[in-house]
C-alpha cells in the first residue's frame, strides 16, 4: 500500500444519506455541507468522485466533482470503501476487507456498504481481492515502506474478528498491504468508545508523515481521560522500530483545547488529516491550537499547502476528514 502522500489518481468519497448517524433533516443538511466543504477543497488539487445515494441532490458540490449513483448506508468511505494497493508490476488492486458496521454496532446498517469496495473497484477499473479480516480503512496507517500501525481494540475486537490472534491478524494484513512490521497500540481515544465511536481507530491517534516519522495526538491536560492514554501510546511509538529496523521519530501534536461539546466528551484530533496531491486538508475546530497544528504539519509535509477546513460537524457525526476520504494511488507505468 503506497503511503498517503504518494501521488493520487483521485479521491473517493460518499455523500451523507438519511440514517441513524445523521438524525433529523437539519443534522443531515449540516453533514452534507461539511462533506461538501472537504470535497470542494480536495478537487482543487486532484480529481474527486462522490458516491451519491440514488435520487439525492448534490447542489452543494463543486461542478468539477464527478458523481455516481450507488446505494449507500452511510458516508464513511475510508471505512466501507476499498484499500488501494500497488502490484509488483506497477498496477493497482483494491482490497475488499470484510465490513460489518464497525463491529455490528446496533445503530449501523451495512447491507449496501459491504458491497462498496467491489463496486468502487469496478468503477476504478481495477481488480479486487477479498479478505476474511473484518476491519475498516481508518483502523490502520502505513508508511509505504513496510510498517503498519494497528490497535488491539479494532483488529482483535471479538465483534469483528473473534478468536483471531495477533499473528493471524498480522499475516493477513501483511499479505494484503505488503507490509512486514506491525506496531500495535493498546487502544484509541476515549470518546471513540462512545455510541457512534469505532472502538479505537488509529487514524485519530497516530499517522506517518514519512517513513520513520509519526505524528501522535497528545492531551496535555492531566485531568482529561486521554492524558494517560496518549502518554502510553507516545511511549510505545518512541520505543518502536519500523520495518527498516530504525527507531521512530515521534512528533507530539497536542489536541485542541475543546474537549467537550454540550457536556459530552469529544475526540477532536488534528492527526485525522488527509494528504492529497500538493495539499494537506487539516481539521479545524475554531480553536486556539488550530494555527499551531497547521504550523507543525507544514513542517512535517514540506512543499504542501495546508488548508484548514471546519471539521466540527464531521466529528459531531462520528469521525473526521480522514474518515470520509479514500485515496486511489496513481498507477505507475513500468517497462520490463
Amino acid at each position: 500500500m503506497p503511503a498517503e502522500w504518494a501521488p493520487h489518481a483521485r479521491t473517493w468519497m460518499a455523500f451523507p444519506t438519511p440514517n441513524a448517524t445523521f438524525g433529523d433533516s437539519a443534522e443531515l443538511a449540516a453533514a452534507r455541507a461539511a462533506w461538501a466543504a472537504v470535497a470542494n477543497t480536495i478537487v482543487r488539487h486532484e480529481p474527486v468522485t462522490m458516491l451519491i445515494n440514488p435520487g439525492e441532490r448534490t447542489e452543494l458540490l463543486d461542478s468539477r466533482i464527478s458523481t455516481v449513483e450507488v446505494p449507500l448506508d452511510d458516508a464513511w468511505l475510508r471505512d466501507s470503501g476499498p484499500t488501494f494497493v500497488s502490484t509488483a508490476r506497477g498496477g493497482t488492486r483494491a482490497v475488499d476487507w470484510t465490513f460489518n458496521g464497525w463491529g455490528a454496532q446496533p445503530w449501523a446498517t451495512w447491507d449496501a456498504d459491504r458491497h462498496l469496495a467491489r463496486r468502487i473497484a469496478r468503477m476504478a477499473g481495477v481488480p479486487h481481492i477479498g479478505s476474511p479480516l473484518t476491519q475498516e480503512g481508518g483502523a490502520f496507517q502505513v508508511d509505504g515502506a513496510g510498517t503498519v500501525l494497528l490497535t488491539e481494540t479494532v483488529q482483535r475486537d471479538p465483534d469483528r474478528n473473534p478468536g483471531w490472534s495477533r499473528a493471524q491478524v498480522e499475516a493477513e494484513i501483511h499479505a494484503r498491504l505488503g507490509t512486514t512490521t506491525a506496531i500495535w497500540l493498546p487502544r484509541g481515544l476515549s470518546a471513540d468508545y462512545g455510541r457512534y465511536g469505532t472502538r479505537g481507530h488509529v487514524d485519530l491517534v497516530a499517522a506517518f508523515t514519512r517513513p520513520g516519522t509519526v505524528v501522535v495526538h497528545t492531551q496535555p491536560d492531566p485531568g482529561h481521560p486521554d492524558h494517560d492514554v496518549t502518554r502510553e501510546i507516545t511511549e510505545i511509538l518512541r520505543d518502536a522500530t519500523d520495518a527498516r529496523g530504525k527507531r521512530l521519530e515521534v512528533i507530539e501534536l497536542p489536541g485542541p483545547t475543546i474537549t467537550e461539546v454540550d457536556g459530552e466528551l469529544v475526540d477532536y484530533s488534528y492527526v485525522n488529516h488527509y494528504v492529497a496531491n500538493g495539499v494537506v486538508v487539516l481539521c479545524a475546530f475554531d480553536d486556539s491550537r488550530d494555527a499551531d497544528a497547521a504550523r507543525m504539519l507544514r513542517l512535517a509535509y514540506p512543499g504542501r499547502e495546508i488548508v484548514l477546513v471546519d471539521a466540527r460537524d464531521i466529528f459531531r457525526f462520528g469521525g473526521g476528514i480522514h474518515c470520509i476520504t479514500q485515496q486511489q494511488p496513481l498507477q505507475e507505468t513500468r517497462w520490463n
